[in-house]
């Protein structure tokens, strides 16, 4: 997953990026709130850890500017010296989802934001996966679609998993090559539209088949389940018109 940390303590910064960087996730840290909100302009990510105390605002701030600039499902942990009552009933009403204390315990930071992520992203964990049309299997690394098994190569098929897992969400590019080519700085960007192009057209993204996907422009692709449409009935009919529209199954695991 891909982690934002805000935090004017340089040290403190770097254990936790340290840290998360051990548990196989992306760490990007800021120094000031300022930095972070300027980044959430072009970026994306999927958890905030955020502190109280910052040279140029106040953590709470941050939460609320985000908040406001349409991240009202991104999870969001705060952290800060402060423990009365009080401020962790500030903190939640702001917009955070969790709250530790400082001095922080690496292990419960790790199972903090495991915890935040698990109900943020339920999807991103079984190895059966079905979504309308669309079937993974994660141990075989196959795809399917309308039962019919679909040929990508393993590049296609990552970015199709992770597409289809974060669907409805915006994605950065960065956010996207860092999750499907691990180091975004050495992926061309030209490489990530050719993947999006050749999805789909072998993945026959249309509504017909309930999935659309989108170029936003200087920000990045997002995956929508079809809007649902209004089907006339025939003229004979006095039936009133009904909406239909592909539905995406739940998780399934083994």
């Amino acid at each position: 997953m891909r982690i934002a940390v805000l935090d004017d303590d340089l040290l403190l910064l770097e254990q936790i990026k340290g840290t998360l960087e051990c548990h196989h996730h992306v760490c990007h840290t800021y120094a000031d709130g300022s930095s972070l909100l300027k980044a959430l302009r072009q970026e994306t990510f999927d958890l905030l850890i955020v502190d109280w105390h910052l040279p140029d605002m106040e953590g709470t701030e941050v939460v609320q500017t985000v908040r406001d600039m349409g991240g009202m499902q991104l999870p969001i942990l705060f952290i800060t010296r402060r423990n009365d009552e009080r401020d962790v009933v500030e903190a939640l009403s702001r917009g955070a989802d969790d709250f530790m204390s400082k001095p922080l315990r690496m292990g419960e930071l790790v199972a903090r934001t495991t915890a935040l992520l698990r109900r943020a992203f339920p999807e991103s964990m079984g190895a059966r996966m079905a979504f309308g049309a669309y079937r993974f299997d994660a141990d075989k690394r196959a795809l399917s679609v309308h039962g019919q098994p679909i040929d990508l190569k393993n590049r296609e098929y990552e970015l199709a998993l992770f597409m289809f897992r974060n669907a409805g969400r915006l994605l950065s590019r960065t956010h996207l090559r860092e999750a499907v080519w691990g180091d975004a700085t050495e992926t061309p960007s030209r490489s990530l539209d050719t993947h999006m192009s050749r999805l789909r057209t072998k993945l026959e993204l249309t509504e017909a088949n309930g999935y659309t996907i989108s170029a936003i422009y200087g920000m990045g692709y997002r995956l929508d389940p079809a809007s649902p449409r209004p089907h006339a009935a025939p003229e004979a009919s006095a039936a009133t018109p009904f909406l239909c529209s592909a539905v995406t199954e739940p998780l399934e695991t083994q």
